[in-house]
């Protein structure tokens, strides 16, 4: 991680995403603007909570790490988002570890400022409700769309949520053989009925598989059969 020192990039995210409204007059001089590499752990599942993330560019994957060490992807987010949202308002460490897909930049404020100076501020707590209820319709979505799309449909809108950045077109991602459990796991299906539709979407020269990855080869036909569903 690293924090940016530029007040003025950090006014222009507040304003950009209209958020600045947010933030009482007591709160601003606590905001902190902080940017982190893909690959880069935002937080990490079990550690004490300590700060409230806002995503404001790039994209972040959201996973559970069971006792056992068996990973499980939940969800992928783009801005605008929070991290640390549910810990704040239940007082309990990090449920999930959140990582950085693509080049990241957050604004952070940590718990014991929102306390003193945000815990009976009207818009900021109509902005975590807005939040966490929107968390809990999207969730609904994705087991809705778990259930009544095929496994084709699921794939292509698993692929292109790790591909693809809109707010950065430089980023191309790819899905790892070695996570190929964890996204079987993640639509819903068999390791193995996931790799005879690889397989296919391969002879249709929409992807590519590798030895170590998969790749994308024809993002226009993957968005046309993901039917613009996009795993959140």
């Amino acid at each position: 991680m690293k924090q940016i020192e530029d007040q003025a990039q950090l006014n222009n995210y507040l304003r950009v995403h209209e958020i600045e409204s947010v933030f009482n007059e007591a709160l601003l001089p606590h905001l902190s603007l902080c940017k982190f590499e893909e690959g880069e752990t935002i937080c990490e599942q079990g550690d004490p909570r300590s700060h409230l993330y806002i995503l404001v560019e790039g994209k972040i994957k959201i996973f559970t790490t069971s006792s056992e060490g068996n990973k499980l992807i939940l969800s992928f987010k783009s801005p605008l988002e929070i991290v640390g949202d549910i810990e704040f308002i239940q007082d309990i460490d990090m449920i999930n570890t959140v990582e950085a897909v693509t080049p990241v930049t957050t604004i952070r404020i940590h718990y014991d400022w929102l306390n003193k100076y945000g815990s009976d501020y009207p818009p900021l707590l109509q902005f975590l409700l807005n939040i966490i209820t929107r968390k809990f319709r999207i969730k609904n979505n994705y087991f809705i769309f778990n259930l009544m799309y095929p496994v084709e449909v699921r794939l292509a809108s698993y692929l292109l949520s790790i591909s693809f950045d809109e707010s950065n077109a430089d980023f191309k991602g790819r899905l790892s053989i070695n996570n190929l459990k964890d996204a079987a796991d993640l639509i819903g299906t068999s390791y193995r009925h996931l790799n005879r539709v690889i397989n296919q979407l391969c002879e249709e020269g929409v992807i590519e598989r590798t030895k170590e990855f998969i790749v994308v080869k024809d993002s226009k036909r993957l968005s046309i059969l993901a039917n613009h569903n996009i795993y959140e």
